[in-house]
């Protein structure tokens, strides 16, 4: 059975970078009838809050990514804690004391000798003596598992054959000097302990990956698949780095963003498919297709999701609004003729709002000079109510024969007179809405 996960870290909010992870992992495992498991990733008791762990829930619920169960990492530090000792029982677990500065120093020197800054492993040569005194002056030192300078292969499920020669690469610190456990070991035990079959990550893990392959045979396990898709940056190809907070999931739910627009760019983007919106996420896994991506650096422009989202809502049947609309205070006996007329001149729900005032309120109408005279000639020429759906071309019919106006010169200033603006939904329309309000 196929298992993927989704591994977050309770320091902050999902943002549209973790939901390419977590989507791919979903997908694959709804398409072949596996499981998804969220597990929480909150080894670092300093910087993990439970607020961000409902945060994660609440982000991923609210786009439907449901998952079979949950995982604290928090919960598993004694199979951690036996991974370690296990390690160091075969000897590929030793204890570093180097300051953060001797390191950068190390890897300076090697740089400028035109070599890999790779760890030295000095600590290796140390005597019981030596390491005594650096424990009783230094505390305990960082935990550092030793690999095998051989050669790591893989098939990549999006990059294809991956070959990384160990001897590039410092063995990695798997347990810090305060005790705390790193993702790399506890990514390791988690994934073969909980039968996990595909890993999908971004290709920032490669090297990761690479380590954590020697770590799941030395522990006398088979890795999973994996798949490095690539990173995103923004339109112009800048980094996302630095703007990735202000695209967390919470901040585009809250401009109006619908979940099946951010799914359906999300499941495409950096393909080679069409990105093209989906209603469901059974679409979505239906059209999924891991082989389609490539790893190319990903723009992303959340300008995009708009039209996307303005197309969801231009197609929504009105009961599907019918709430949202009676909230904003449109009686319950106009509201269906209130959609009908705002439906298509909506980006987000929110929008429906200002349609409602002016509907309600009025507007401030746009008369330009010119057409003060016309707008006194056309006003005298409207009929007395109730309006229906002839009322405006009967109207307009007649300022033409009138005033002599016709096209654009006739049509454009009777709407910036009644609504205040250049452009919107079918006058027709609006005319009756305006006369129902006016009625009401």
């Amino acid at each position: 059975m196929t298992v993927t996960r989704f591994a977050p870290s309770p320091t902050g909010y999902i943002h549209v970078g973790n939901l390419r992870t977590a989507l791919f992992n979903y997908l694959i495992a709804r398409k072949s009838g596996g499981q998804f498991i969220l597990r929480i990733d909150d080894t670092d008791p300093e910087r993990s809050k439970e607020e961000y762990v409902d945060a994660i829930k609440r982000d991923l619920e609210w786009l439907g990514l449901t998952w079979d169960r949950v995982e604290r990492q928090s919960a598993r530090l004694d199979r951690y804690a036996a991974a370690a000792d296990k390690l160091r029982e075969m000897g590929r677990f030793y204890e570093a004391w180097e300051t953060p500065t001797e390191l950068d120093l190390k890897r300076k020197k090697l740089l400028n000798m035109g070599k890999p800054p790779v760890y030295d492993r000095a600590a290796l040569d140390l005597s019981e003596d030596e390491k005594s005194a650096l424990r009783a002056e230094r505390g305990d030192g960082v935990w550092r598992f030793k690999l095998d300078q051989e050669r790591i292969n893989w098939n990549d499920g999006i990059l294809g054959d991956i070959s990384i020669d160990a001897a590039s690469v410092s063995d990695p610190v798997l347990i810090r000097a305060d005790g705390q456990v790193l993702y790399t070991i506890a990514s390791v035990v988690d994934d073969t302990e909980m039968g996990v079959t595909h890993v999908v990550r971004g290709n920032d893990h490669v090297t990761n990956t690479a380590t954590q392959i020697q770590m799941i045979t030395a522990l006398g396990n088979i890795p999973p698949e994996f798949a490095h898709h690539s990173l995103l940056t923004g339109p112009q190809g800048e980094s996302l780095s630095k703007r990735l907070g202000t695209l967390a999931l919470k901040d585009l739910r809250e401009q109006g963003v619908e979940p099946e627009a951010l799914l359906s760019l999300m499941a495409r983007l950096g393909s080679s498919q069409p990105v093209e919106l989906r209603m469901t996420l059974d679409e979505i896994a239906d059209g999924f297709d891991l082989n389609q991506f490539g790893s190319a650096p990903t723009k992303f422009d959340v300008q995009d999701l708009f039209p996307l989202t303005a197309k969801k809502l231009h197609n929504l049947p009105f009961e599907d609004v019918k709430a949202q609309i009676t909230e904003i205070g449109v009686p319950a006996d106009k509201a269906e003729l209130f959609w009908k007329v705002c439906r298509e001149n909506i980006t987000v729900r929110g929008d429906l709002a200002g349609w409602w005032t002016l509907f309600s309120e009025g507007a401030e109408p746009l008369i330009a000079e010119e057409d003060r005279e016309f707008i006194s000639q056309a006003v005298a020429l409207l009929p007395e109510g109730p309006f229906d759906a002839d009322t405006w071309g009967n109207w307009t019919k007649a300022v033409k024969e009138a005033t002599g106006r016709k096209g654009k010169g006739l049509f454009m200033p009777l709407r910036k007179a009644l609504t205040g603006q250049e452009r919107g939904p079918e006058m027709a329309d609006v005319l009756q809405l305006l006369q129902v309000i006016k009625a009401k």
